[in-house]
Parts: structure tokens; sequence; C-alpha cells
């Protein structure tokens, strides 16, 4: 395993890093929720803002056709990248998306606000179909603790359950239901925030107490780890090959403070691996 290299640092809470599957700039995309910033970089670390939301969350996802959505959680919409609205999701509180090979979008909420303090209560995953313009969102999976960070592999999706310590799996379909719910994998002490799925059908986690990003197969077997001075927000892979793993990283503070993440701490890493990207179909 190469070192870790540093792209860009000295930003705020990161997250939602993104690779797209049409990427002839050969950027990766990721959010900066302090600065309420869509940013796109270069492997020279040269970057750009690509959009501006005042959204915390502020997660993001491709369509099959490379239209960039963006979650505007405090309002409810689902935006384009122009912030025209691609779907009205129909109340505040959105967290983590992700988009099936039929175009469906995957947005997942937590049960509960838990920066005001509020107490922890499950929360879901709703589906906004290609023709979400007419208002079509329905929720496809209840009972996650802490629903997080979100990958489309296959026809599978995995969903991040924070709180519980798992990861688990849903059976796509192209009407956008969700079916054959299971634990995908019991993590132990692993706390999973944002993650990706590689070509061998392992998925990388990132995670803000442990300070680590961990390769794991189904079940749970930890095949890698790679260690962080600060707290994982999540993970991508990408690049030319598809063997650069991308990890957005902040010192940690607490959901409840006037500041998340210690400011100026948000940084976007790279790392080379040996297991490339799953193919996006």
């Amino acid at each position: 395993m190469n070192e870790l290299r540093t792209l860009l640092t000295g930003r705020g809470l990161v997250e939602s890093p993104r690779w797209p599957g049409v990427n002839p700039s050969n950027r990766l995309y990721f959010s900066d929720w302090s600065a309420g910033e869509v940013i796109a970089i270069d492997l020279d670390g040269n970057h750009e803002v690509v959009a501006t939301v005042a959204s915390l969350p502020l997660c993001t996802a491709f369509l099959p056709d490379g239209t960039l959505l963006i979650v505007d959680s405090p309002n409810g919409k689902l935006l384009r990248q122009d912030l025209t609205t691609y779907a009205d999701l129909g109340r505040p509180g959105w967290n983590d998306t992700a988009v099936d090979r039929w175009g469906n979008v995957y947005v997942n909420r937590a049960g509960f606000n838990p920066m005001a303090g509020e107490s922890p209560k499950p929360g879901g995953v709703h589906v906004v179909t290609p023709d979400g313009t007419d208002g079509t969102v329905r929720e496809v999976a209840d009972d996650i603790a802490f629903p997080n960070g979100m990958v489309v592999t296959g026809d599978t999706l995995i969903v991040a359950d924070s709180y519980r310590h798992t990861l688990l799996a849903f059976d796509t379909h192209q009407d956008g239901t969700l079916t054959n719910r299971r634990t995908w994998a019991d993590l132990g002490t692993g706390t999973p925030d944002g993650i990706c799925a590689d070509a061998d059908g392992a998925i990388w986690y990132a995670d803000v107490p442990n300070q680590w990003c961990q390769r794991v197969a189904e079940g749970g077997e930890v095949l890698d780890t790679i260690q962080l001075d600060r707290g994982g927000f999540a993970c991508e892979l990408g690049g030319p090959q598809g063997t650069t793993l991308f990890i957005v990283t902040a010192r940690w503070q607490g959901m409840t403070g006037p500041e998340p993440v210690v400011p100026g701490s948000g940084q976007v890493l790279s790392v080379d691996v040996a297991v490339p990207a799953k193919v996006r179909s």
C-alpha cells in the first residue's frame, strides 16, 4: 500500500466524494458542508466550486447521463447542478444519496435531528423515480438506526447504519423497490460513514471515531485498514484506472457544538490500492 497523499487541506466538514462514471476531466467531486460548496478537484489539487448550496448535510450523486444531483436538506429538495429542482422531497432532514442503473435516486434520512440534540429515532431510505418531478417520492426501507453512506453495486444497494455498526444490503428493482433486506456485514466496533465498492465486491468504509478507512468483505472480514490522523467521513474509488482511493477527513468535535469539526482541518487525501472501483453500469 502506498502512502497517503494530500490533495487539498484547510477545508471544513468535507463529505460526499464522488467520481463520475463519465469523467473526461478526471476530477473528483466532493462537498464542504461548512462552506456550503460542492467542489471539483483534479489529481494535481487544482479545484473549483461548481455549486453553492447552504445545506448541512450536503450530499451529491450522478445520474446515469452524468447529471449532478445535490441534496438540499433544509429545504427538502433534490437539485440539479444549476440549482433547478429535480424533485421535491417534501420535508427537511435528508442525508446521503445514491443512484441505480435505472436512474432511481435513493435518499436517506435519520428519524431525528442529531445536531439539535434530539433523542435517537430510526430513519429510512426513500426513492425518487426517474419521473420524480411529478412528486413521486416514497419510503422503501425503514428501521435503520442512523442511515449514513450508501452505494449501489450491481443490483444491490448497500446502506451504512452507523449506530448499529453494520452494513445493510437490499436488492434493487427497476421500479425503485428494495427487497431482500439483510445484514451485509457486522463491523463490530466499526462505525461506518461514507462508503464505496470495489470490483471484487468488497466495501471500503470511512470511520470518524476510529479514524480509519477499512475494506471489508461480505460477512465482515477485514481485508485492509488505512489508519488516519483524524476522522474519516467518506471514501470513493476513482482515478483514471479506478485504483485511487479518495478519503475526506477532518477533526471531529461533535454534532451539537457550533462547529462539528475543527475549522480548517478538512482534507482530501488519496492513496493507491490494488483492486479498482466497481465498474458503474
